[in-house]
């Protein structure tokens, strides 16, 4: 009898292990557009075992033999479908997906949400449809991506209008922003009002903000994944809008029916034209008819992709961006020109490859550049009988410059494990600053000031998407980053993890630790993203940037209200944060000569942490659709060589952060958009007092109530006050007024035979909130003739209301 059961049992052992596993692997596509879905969930039905569709709109499902399964695929936005298969042998199945657009109201409102946040082992990640930012209001009707990213909770803004991002403490340059594998390192237009991202040429957009996976390196903060649209290999399609400062156009269409397609997308500013006849007007009156300046950005993106077979794929794609500002003026012998130009230049080659139903390849080779020129040129007369001129010119470049090569790898080897593995190599070629001067003027020419530096950064990473039971889930990561700039090399390793426990089916905790190290940095001192900021490698006296960043949180879907809701608590320490001296900037330090001097005598290295608390609840579809986001977090700076030593709180340190954005879809024909901010005001640096000078070398503290003192002044000054000196009190201890702002929008939709158009009218700072953009302490003469110290606020943007015209077909 004992003999008779062990072996019953090692048969059924047997069974078990020797069960035939099959593999269902294709590809996730739009129903109409053949456009790729990333993020799509594809699972067995009424079971745990899913797999989510990769960046290419791959995926991968092994499971246990069987005569039959009904695979269920959803992604948010498009209508979720069912296919029963055989499942005896493996199954190569591709699944189309129809977006909500083309169904009629009742089936969106019945639309099942799907458990998108917690299903999945990753935390601390924001998504925003594309179609939903679309609606959202904007400054002058210019729909831009990375404000949509700037209402999410754990995003600070930076000033009224700017596009910067500060995530959980950190600066604009620990921002990965990529664009199609390539980075992008100067994302802003118009001074940073706007972001070089054209929505209408963008797929998808995702941040994420803690918990990174192994894949991403090179950036202490954040990540901003942006994929162009491929184009339509259907028919023909097209967008486009006529705004009041800029027009856009996007062209997408087959070049050989379901097999390839092309992107062509273009935007460009006319606030040049349209400031040309008040300028004229104006410089009639003034008698300056030779004076004329001028600002125009403009933009474009494109995109090829071709189906080689069923397991190739070649993507080509690129972005060209360009702003240009400048003054000329001439007047008898007298002639000036100046010009301040910057841009970015982006390429990609892309080749995916399916190895087998298991393995699936990208192999990228990109190109990226950032260029910022000042130039100026002076010609004048020589007072004296001669009659002659002297000419002096000037050019003042920075240029960052990459060329990178990366290869990444998907493997699923079963039900339980997603694994990703790959290399990435970069070659920077950075040019921090390059003077030259020539002219009659000068004594000969100025060499530039820091000749090209090469260096080389890589990285190694393997990452495994785990679930060793239904209830839990990991991602296990490990990323070992190299550097090397000059003699000096770093190799530093970059341990990474997740984990997300359901504790209900809608309803799960999750954690996540990630170390990051960054060897590209961004010097400034204005805090706008101006493109005066200089991009810098690690050298051998400047050591990359490192973070440690921890998060605890929870997840919850309801279902049958399509909401889901996260609390995030986050952690995170930062060591070599680089920041300029006292007085210095990018033209040198303290006023001395910036040929004397390299940028690397100009930085200072220090600490910095911050921690907090984030809560967000979002609907992404359905009728009535937007979001709730609240911050509350502490930011502290630490340098040797600021601030006497002390701890202060960086510019955008914030403790409160709050928005709200609702976007209802009134029928067909009407969608109305609110969005509400606020902010706890930024931590500034004012004067704190302000010394008069009562001779050639004393200089005395403004008093008003001292009046002898003070008519000693007058008299010995005239009653010229504008060679004063400051005191300024300890960094950053004065906090600006909290900022709130309004913005309304409505659009009215009317689809023509073959047409679409959209009209809209939106409406920034509708209440007129005079939001302090910069402060000044300066001296006014009262009424009463005597003078008063006082602290002036000056704001940007009063109410701004705007319309656009917006078609497609």
């Amino acid at each position: 009898m004992k003999i008779n059961i062990i072996i019953a049992l090692c048969l059924a052992s047997m069974h078990v292990f020797g069960q035939k596993r099959i593999t269902i692997s294709g590809f996730v596509k739009e129903k109409g557009s053949q456009e790729l879905l990333t993020g799509a969930n594809v699972y067995i039905t009424r079971s745990a075992t899913g797999a989510a569709t990769n960046n290419y709109g791959f995926y991968s499902l092994t499971i246990p033999a069987s005569d039959s399964v009904t695979i269920t695929c959803s992604l948010v936005g498009y209508e979720t479908i069912t296919k029963t298969i055989s499942a005896r042998t493996d199954v190569e199945l591709s699944l189309a997906l129809s977006s909500i657009r083309q169904l009629d109201e009742v089936t969106i409102s019945a639309r099942k949400q799907d458990d998108n946040v917690s299903g999945s082992a990753q935390m601390s990640v924001v998504e925003i449809p594309i179609d939903q930012i679309k609606k959202i209001p904007s400054l002058l009707g210019e729909k831009d991506v990375l404000k949509g990213l700037q209402l999410m909770p754990g995003v600070q803004k930076g000033t009224e209008g700017q596009t910067g991002l500060y995530v959980r403490g950190g600066g604009p340059d620990q921002n990965l922003i990529i664009l199609d594998d390539a980075v992008v390192y100067n994302a802003s237009h118009l001074f940073g009002f706007f972001s070089v991202f054209n929505s209408d040429a963008i797929k998808r957009v995702e941040l994420t903000k803690g918990g990174f996976p192994a894949r991403y390196g090179g950036r202490l903060s954040s990540v901003v994944e942006m994929d162009m649209k491929e184009g339509n290999k259907e028919k023909l399609h097209g967008e486009g809008g006529i705004g009041l400062i800029s027009s856009r156009l996007t062209l997408e269409g087959p070049i050989k029916k379901g097999k390839s397609s092309f992107l062509v997308s273009g935007r460009r500013t006319y606030i040049d034209v349209l400031a040309a006849p008040v300028l004229n007007v104006m410089q009639k009156k003034k008698e300056q008819k030779g004076f004329r300046p001028g600002y125009y950005f403009y933009d474009l993106n494109a995109k090829i992709n071709y189906d080689l077979g069923a397991k190739d794929k070649l993507y080509v794609s690129g972005y060209l961006g360009q702003d240009k500002f400048y003054v000329k003026e001439e007047s008898g012998s007298f002639k000036m020109k100046a010009g301040l130009n910057w841009g970015n230049t982006t390429a990609t080659m892309r080749w995916n490859h399916v190895f087998n139903r298991k393995l699936f390849a990208n192999t990228a080779l990109v190109f990226t550049n950032f260029n910022f020129t000042t130039t100026s040129y002076i010609r004048e007369p020589i007072v004296d009988e001669s009659n002659a001129t002297t000419e002096s010119r000037l050019r003042y470049d920075s240029r960052i410059q990459d060329l990178s090569f990366k290869s990444d790898f998907d493997f699923y080897p079963n039900a339980s494990h997603a694994i990703k593995f790959g290399v990435q190599a970069t070659r920077h070629k950075s040019t921090p600053s390059a003077l030259a001067m020539s002219g009659t003027d000068a004594e000969g020419t100025i060499d530039p000031l820091e000749k090209p530096m090469y260096s080389l950064e890589g990285g190694a990473y393997v990452e495994d998407t785990w679930q060793p039971f239904d209830a839990l889930k990991m991602n296990l990561g490990f990323r070992m980053s190299y550097f090397k700039a000059d003699k000096k090399t770093y190799l530093n390793p970059e341990p990474r993890f997740s984990a997300a426990l359901k504790l209900a089916p809608d309803f799960s905790a999750k954690a996540s630790y990630a170390r990051m190290n960054q060897y590209v940095h961004l010097l400034s001192n204005t805090g706008l993203g101006l493109p005066t900021d200089l991009w810098v490698t690690s050298t051998d006296r400047i050591a990359p940037q490192q973070s440690s960043q921890v998060a605890f949180g929870v997840a919850k879907d309801l279902q049958n209200k399509g909401l889901t809701i996260t609390l995030e608590g986050f952690y995170k320490d930062m060591k070599r944060i680089l920041s300029y001296q006292e007085g210095a900037s990018f033209l040198g330090v303290n006023g001395e000569n910036a040929n004397d001097v390299s940028w690397q005598d100009n930085v200072t290295s220090g600490k910095g942490w911050s921690y907090g608390s984030e809560f967000l609840i979002q609907k992404k579809s359905g009728k009535f659709s937007g979001w709730i986001g609240y911050t509350l977090s502490w930011i502290y700076w630490k340098f040797p060589e600021l601030n006497n030593g002390q701890t202060f709180h960086p510019r955008y340190d914030r403790r409160h952060d709050v928005s709200v954005v609702g976007i209802y879809e009134l029928n067909k024909r009407i969608t109305m958009s609110a969005s509400w901010v606020y902010g706890t005001g930024n931590a500034l640096t004012v004067p704190s007092a302000i010394y008069y000078p009562m001779s050639d070398n004393f200089f005395t503290r403004y008093d008003p109530s001292d009046k002898a003192l003070n008519d000693l002044y007058l008299n010995q000054n005239s009653n010229d006050r504008r060679y004063a000196a400051s005191e300024f009190p300890a960094k950053n201890s004065f906090r600006a007024e909290a900022f709130h702002r309004l913005d309304l929008a409505i659009q009215f939709h009317k689809k023509k035979k073959r047409h679409e158009r959209t009209w809209e009218f939106s409406v920034y700072n509708a209440y007129n909130r005079k939001n302090p953009f910069f402060y000044d302490r300066s001296e006014e003469k009262m009424s009463d003739g005597e003078w008063k110290t006082v602290l002036k606020k000056y704001s940007l943007f009063p109410v701004v209301p705007s319309f656009s015209y917006n078609f497609k077909f």
